[in-house]
């Protein structure tokens, strides 16, 4: 069996998505919620659910990410620096002769 067969259905996409550790563990916990929440009556939705969570770490490597200390490292990078805090250290703007 090929890869392309392999999996959900016939589609032969395949997605790659790179995940920072607090979308990871929003992403399994939603997933865990979704699988949760359908009845019994739509197994081949629970199958998929359940393909995916198993692509996932493992519940001890969600339960380790902190939530709120990634959110906080991510909120912490994305602001401005302190060295810069006038912008000064960019480079200028290309000038129009």
């Amino acid at each position: 069996m090929d890869d392309d067969t392999q999996g959900t259905g016939p589609s032969p996409f395949k997605y790659h998505l790179e995940l920072t550790p607090a979308q990871l563990k929003l992403t399994h916990t939603a997933l865990r919620s979704l699988l949760d929440d359908f009845g019994h009556e739509q197994p081949d939705v629970h199958a998929v659910i359940r393909e995916v969570l198993e692509k996932l770490p493992d519940e001890h490597a969600i339960r380790a990410i902190r939530l709120d200390d990634e959110l906080e490292r991510g909120l912490a990078a994305a602001e401005p620096s302190a060295a810069e805090p006038d912008g000064s250290d960019e480079d200028p703007p290309d000038s129009v002769a």
